[in-house]
């Protein structure tokens, strides 16, 4: 039996981190981490998605990740990688979500795993709570007894109530090029427990940005 074809897709959601450099997070500028080595939390919200006649809204993705040095310059070492994928999906909507951000499926994906290529040290399906305020004030994510961040948007005396800290053209953007500003933020809450990933700090770099990708490559 072979491997099923690889279908049609396209996803549109928000994607955010939440991280140990210091405000605003060098790698988003294809600079090498603030302290030499990096680790945080990464979460896709996919708002609208469908891959071939399965629907993905509203399902979520995480990811816990590591590694040391520049990776946009292809000089980093010790990636490693744990994924967390939404429990509330069925078994299509499971192996949908897999097949897309395993990179199988080509995209934005296929190439954003090529470029960190992580050592996985495991999956599995958990309940993810993820919430994204519409004025963008706040965001967050939490995956019970596992990992969470809790972000506030970036403030400071010379910026308007109610207006974001935002970067266009981002020259490290982990959601691919041509994708919305950054909104930049700080975390008041960011900790992880799971797959050797062990942190609980407060204050660092955070960024959620818009993304919309579609695959296969040339389809």
């Amino acid at each position: 039996m072979g491997t099923p074809a690889i279908q049609k897709w396209h996803l549109r959601g928000d994607w955010f981190d939440a991280c140990k450099c210091a405000i605003p997070c060098p790698c988003s500028f294809a600079q090498p981490p603030t302290y030499g080595d990096c680790e945080g939390v990464l979460v896709w919200h996919v708002r609208e998605g469908k891959y071939g006649d399965v629907r993905l809204d509203g399902l979520n993705v995480v990811m816990l990740g590591s590694f040391t040095g520049n990776v946009w310059s292809g000089e980093h070492t010790d990636a490693y990688a744990a994924v967390f994928v939404d429990d509330r999906a069925d078994d299509d909507q499971r192996a949908a979500l897999q097949t897309v951000f395993g990179g199988e499926a080509g995209g934005w994906p296929a190439e954003f795993g090529a470029l960190f290529h992580p050592e996985m040290r495991g999956m599995e399906f958990a309940p993810i709570e993820t919430s994204i305020r519409d004025d963008l004030a706040s965001w967050s994510v939490r995956i019970p007894g596992k990992a969470e961040a809790t972000v506030e948007a970036l403030t400071g005396p010379t910026i308007a109530e109610g207006e974001r800290v935002q970067t266009h053209n981002l020259p490290g953007a982990e959601v691919g090029p041509g994708q919305p500003a950054g909104t930049w933020g700080k975390a008041t809450t960011d900790r992880a427990d799971a797959f050797g990933f062990q942190w609980d700090r407060s204050g660092y770099s955070s960024k959620l940005i818009p993304f919309e990708w579609s695959g296969p490559d040339g389809a």
